[in-house]
């Protein structure tokens, strides 16, 4: 579980995060919605650790960050996985040295057991015959599956995910979806996505923070987000013609 408490962030002058209160839960995906601009990717490199908060604390597992000694705070690094939203897989790596970066990099495993691992994790993405290819011979599904594989190689207590399904068609990105909140729950693991897509709201939002100009503006479930009457959040969810269908569609009783 990862707790935000009152997070404040601003840059020169510049009021980025106002007071943010939200609890990001295990075994779930937590998803944080909202326009550009909102404070999504601020609030993520701040529990990422990248950015000291002006005020406020954000807990891991009820342990402040900012208490945290320098050694406990390369501890909880490696308990870290990250998707990033290109993949930023490396060219010049195979899929199998791409998964296997961070072990060569956080631990002292031996070959036998490195190689273990990443076929483990390739498997569970079921890349398993694509361990030899390079990430220009794949597909860009099986690129984020591979990143995917990445993160998760190191069995980490907290997976962040950025924009995971972007440039995906909505098949593979609903492949992915399903993925990465299969994979929290299998491992219980506190997964934080932020997205664009009101399709993965629908697949996997299960504790969801909308943010509006650096505010916490509503939170609730995907089972929620259609029928609340906050017109801050309808103007959001409803902003494509296809959901505002999906709106007329349920207020007809269709």
């Amino acid at each position: 579980m990862i707790e935000v408490k009152g997070l404040k962030k601003s840059f020169d002058d510049e009021h980025i995060l106002k007071g943010i209160d939200f609890v990001f839960e295990t075994g779930k995906t937590n998803l944080i919605i909202g326009q550009s601009g909102s404070g999504k990717s601020v609030l993520m490199k701040s529990m990422l650790g990248l950015f000291t908060p002006d005020e406020g604390t954000i807990e891991y597992d009820g342990k402040a960050y900012s208490s945290f000694t320098d050694e406990q705070k390369r501890e909880l690094r490696q308990e870290m996985g990250m998707l990033f939203q290109g993949g930023a897989l490396f060219d010049s790596m195979t899929v199998q040295e791409n998964v296997m970066f961070p072990l060569r990099m956080f631990t002292k495993k031996k070959k036998r057991e490195l190689k273990d691992r990443v076929d483990e994790v390739l498997e569970r993405v079921n890349l398993s015959d694509s361990g030899n290819k390079y990430p220009a011979e794949i597909s860009g599904g099986m690129q984020k599956r591979v990143a995917i594989a990445r993160a998760i190689v190191n069995r980490p207590k907290y997976l962040f995910c950025d924009e995971p399904n972007s440039g995906l068609d909505p098949r593979t990105a609903t492949v992915i979806d399903n993925l990465i909140h299969e994979l929290t729950v299998e491992y219980d693991i506190t997964t934080v996505v932020i997205t664009h897509d009101m399709n993965s709201v629908l697949e996997i939002g299960e504790n969801i923070a909308f943010l509006k100009d650096g505010v916490l503006a509503w939170k609730g479930d995907k089972s929620q987000i259609f029928k609340t009457d906050d017109k801050t959040v309808t103007d959001f969810v409803y902003s494509s013609d296809l959901f505002k269908k999906v709106r007329d569609a349920q207020q007809q009783g269709l």
